[in-house]
């Protein structure tokens, strides 16, 4: 089953991360969007931040060696998703960052992501 959620972790993380590079001002306005709509935005983004960790810890909690990173990143969904769902006003303090000037914050965070995707494919083939 590891390899299982490296391989969904390798896509999902792949793909998002190339897409937050390479459409940095679309994640913006996209966030901005969720602003709008004040805590049912928060808890949208808490949902899906809830549902990618809560998939990645069920099935890969390691703690030991490189696929320790996939388990930490996991982890940290879960608690983005459990604050932004319990505590909605600190996630609409985040929301409130966004801004179109700093829409290259996406693509700071694309590259982590896609990095962590492609360790993802580099821990898979080793194996």
């Amino acid at each position: 089953m590891e390899r299982s959620i490296q391989i969904f972790a390798a896509v999902n993380f792949i793909v998002i991360g190339l897409s937050h590079i390479l459409q940095a001002r679309v994640w913006a306005d996209f966030f901005i969007q969720l602003r709008a709509k004040g805590r049912a935005g928060v808890f949208a983004n808490g949902m899906l931040s809830l549902l990618v960790g809560s998939i990645i810890v069920s099935f890969h909690n390691v703690w030991t060696g490189l696929p320790m990173v996939l388990t930490i990143v996991g982890w940290g969904q879960v608690v983005k998703g459990l604050l932004s769902l319990t505590v909605p006003g600190i996630g609409e303090r985040t929301l409130a960052r966004i801004s179109m000037e700093r829409s290259w914050e996406f693509a700071a965070a694309g590259t982590l992501l896609l990095a962590v995707g492609v360790l993802q494919v580099w821990l898979i083939l080793r194996s």
